[in-house]
């Protein structure tokens, strides 16, 4: 009895996310789901394939002897940076793939589905599974956030600048900001307790912080505009090297999504071009403005240590909020076996971590101990400051 119902919830759960990214993509026209503009951002389609794939490849392949494979192409076309599995499309090639088609992928969801349904009402389903299959669950709410990201770039760098959806809703306002002071000592960081994370935040461990102050606020549009109208773009001496570097390579003005037409500064939404709203959180930014900006106000960002300490004391979730700590293990970190060992691990180099959540990242998907991490030039992320002093 015990093993049907924890089967019934995991196929009630599997069935609700699975039912999302099909409801993520329901405003396309078909011609979106194909779209790569730049190597960072994934056609729809192949997000709806690779999340499938996860699932077929992890846990049916292996597990469900009866299981007949879908497509044996897909695996070159869905594999991910997965390089146990085998060889895969290169990134910057998904934009190529006309085929397989939509209606193909969709057919691909409908049979792994089933499968996978299949699969966890029979005899087979066991305790030692269900942790690969909760894995597979948050990755595909992690692409989830992904695909909404994806989109808006896709549309936001089509001239026409189409709207996704209309009801759809970005942001928050911002509240005058209070800085809540934190004395010196030892703290703890990193995920204990029960339920889900990932190994990248395994490892609970003491660090030792200086007296802080951190916002309660994340910095919102008004105050970037500050920092835009006294030259921030223009000044050298608030920007790391590589950032001046990234800025005159690519002649930054402002904030990805942000055009000036007419004298007024507009922003590209899901629900289309509107005029900037200088009470909201500011978004899309990289590190190298984040940095800047807080550089600009004789401040700077908070560590990622900082962060986690401090945000059981103010709201957090508008924005993924850059940290000025690289993305690095913590103390213990091991590397499971195999192709899941890929997850996180060979990720930890050049990249910076940011703390929090935004308005893409899926309900139930978020936690004050999650790590993100990205490139520091990175804008097209949900991708915010809070300051520290």
């Amino acid at each position: 009895m015990e093993n049907n119902t924890v089967a019934t919830s995991f196929i009630q759960r599997f069935k609700d996310i699975r039912n999302h990214s099909v409801e993520i993509c329901s405003p396309l026209e078909i011609e979106d789901y194909v779209v790569q503009p730049v190597v960072d951002v994934s056609p729809p389609k192949w997000h709806l394939g690779h999340t499938t794939w996860f699932f077929e490849t992890f846990i049916l392949v292996p597990n469900y002897p009866s299981y007949t494979i879908f497509d044996p192409q897909y695996n070159f076309v869905f594999n991910s940076y997965y390089e146990t599995i085998g060889a895969r499309v290169i990134r910057t090639d998904r934009g190529n793939l006309s085929r397989p088609s939509v209606a193909d992928i969709y057919r691909y969801r409908k049979y792994v589905d089933e499968m996978m349904i299949e699969f966890m009402n029979s005899s087979l389903f066991n305790a030692e599974i269900e942790p690969l299959l909760e894995l597979g669950l948050n990755h595909e709410q992690q692409h989830q956030e992904l695909l909404l990201t994806d989109i808006k770039f896709i549309l936001g760098h089509n001239p026409l600048f189409p709207v996704y959806k209309k009801e759809n809703k970005e942001s928050e306002t911002v509240e005058a900001p209070k800085f809540l002071h934190f004395s010196e000592g030892i703290y703890e960081i990193g995920f204990q307790g029960s339920g889900f994370c990932f190994d990248n935040e395994l490892g609970r461990h003491k660090v030792y912080l200086n007296d802080f102050e951190i916002s309660d606020q994340v910095v919102s549009n008004r105050e970037y505009l500050e920092f835009m109208e006294a030259g921030g773009y223009e000044d050298f001496r608030h920007w790391h090297a590589d950032g001046w570097n990234w800025v005159n390579l690519h002649q930054k003005k402002s904030p990805l999504y942000w055009h000036l037409i007419d004298g007024k500064w507009m922003y590209f939404t899901l629900n289309g071009l509107q005029q900037v709203d200088p009470d909201q959180a500011l978004s899309h930014i990289s590190f190298y403005e984040a940095s800047a900006y807080a550089s600009w106000k004789g401040m700077r960002l908070p560590t990622e240590q900082e962060w986690e300490v401090a945000s059981p004391h103010f709201k957090w979730g508008q924005r993924w909020e850059w940290t000025n700590s690289a993305y690095l293990p913590y103390p213990g970190f091991k590397k499971e076996p195999g192709a899941v060992g890929e997850y996180n691990g060979k990720f930890m180099v050049n990249q910076m971590v940011l703390r929090g959540a935004s308005e893409a990242t899926p309900k139930g998907h978020s936690r004050n101990t999650y790590r993100n991490f990205f490139q520091a030039e990175l804008q097209w992320q949900f991708s915010g400051i809070r300051l520290v002093k």
